[in-house]
């Protein structure tokens, strides 16, 4: 019995602690050899609202900010409903005009299929490549693998832990040198000695672990600050930053599906 719960533990901890390595490594998320390197990425880059709004929160985030301007410049009217009516119907940038067209034809059309299709337009596509080339976003939402191997690590020691105390709680266990606590010591302590580690490392060079972000790119927005230059500007950021959530305008809120409004910073 007591081979077969540290066969158990062994396991899972090596499988665990594998995929997470190997999520990372594929993800692009393990340190750079050089900080020079993470340095030449993000020296002299200004985040634009979209970039932020990618790197915050992906495609739906920049779509939900593209809704958001054009509300806000009378160009979109956002109703409480949960529809969206173009107003003008020239778009400023390839963002509004990608939104214009998922809107459709007839000028007039429910936000949620709105976002789905503005969301894979071409515009946030190339925003998304861009951000991938200059180290700043992690390709294809990769993070949030990393964040499932993590979970998957935690769920690890705590298996290690309860197959640990199953063993100490069987009966007719062999007794080493030291008794039986320190003899299960040494058969469990190094699996879980093992996710441990894992985590701890896993916590110090990757951490958070966004979805959306790099390293870098989480460095970048940390460090970055937007200059107020007029009250709609401040909505868009926070908008870009923390979601739809982040809009204090309740029927605009209830547009978009927020939910109650979260506070600032």
């Amino acid at each position: 019995m007591l081979w077969v719960l540290l066969l158990v533990a062994w396991s899972a901890a090596a499988i665990s602690c594998i995929r997470l390595c190997l999520v990372a490594a594929r993800a692009g998320l393990l340190p750079d050899a050089s900080p020079d390197a993470v340095r030449r990425v993000t020296d002299g880059h200004e985040l634009t609202l979209y970039e932020t709004a990618f790197l915050s929160g992906g495609p739906h985030r920049v779509v939900d900010l593209a809704l958001v301007t054009m509300h806000l410049r009378r160009r979109l009217l956002l109703a409480h409903t949960g529809w969206a009516t173009v107003v003008d119907p020239e778009g400023r940038d390839e963002m509004e005009r990608a939104v214009i067209r998922a809107i459709g034809p007839e000028g007039q059309s429910p936000i949620a299929p709105i976002r789905a299709t503005a969301a894979t337009a071409d515009a946030v596509r190339a925003l998304a490549d861009r951000l991938v080339t200059a180290g700043l976003a992690v390709p294809g939402g990769a993070g949030d693998g990393v964040a499932a191997a993590v979970r998957a690590v935690r769920g690890a020691t705590l298996l290690v832990i309860a197959t640990g105390a199953a063993a100490l709680l069987t009966p007719g266990q062999e007794a080493g040198p030291g008794g039986p606590v320190t003899s299960l010591l040494v058969r469990f302590g190094p699996p879980l000695a093992l996710t441990l580690g894992c985590l701890a490392i896993a916590r110090m060079e990757v951490h958070p672990y966004s979805t959306w972000a790099s390293p870098a790119g989480q460095r970048l927005l940390a460090a970055h600050e937007y200059p107020a230059a007029d009250a709609d500007h401040g909505v868009l950021a926070a908008v870009a930053v923390r979601g739809v959530r982040a809009v204090t305008d309740p029927a605009l809120r209830a547009a978009l599906g927020g939910g109650p409004a979260i506070p600032g910073p």
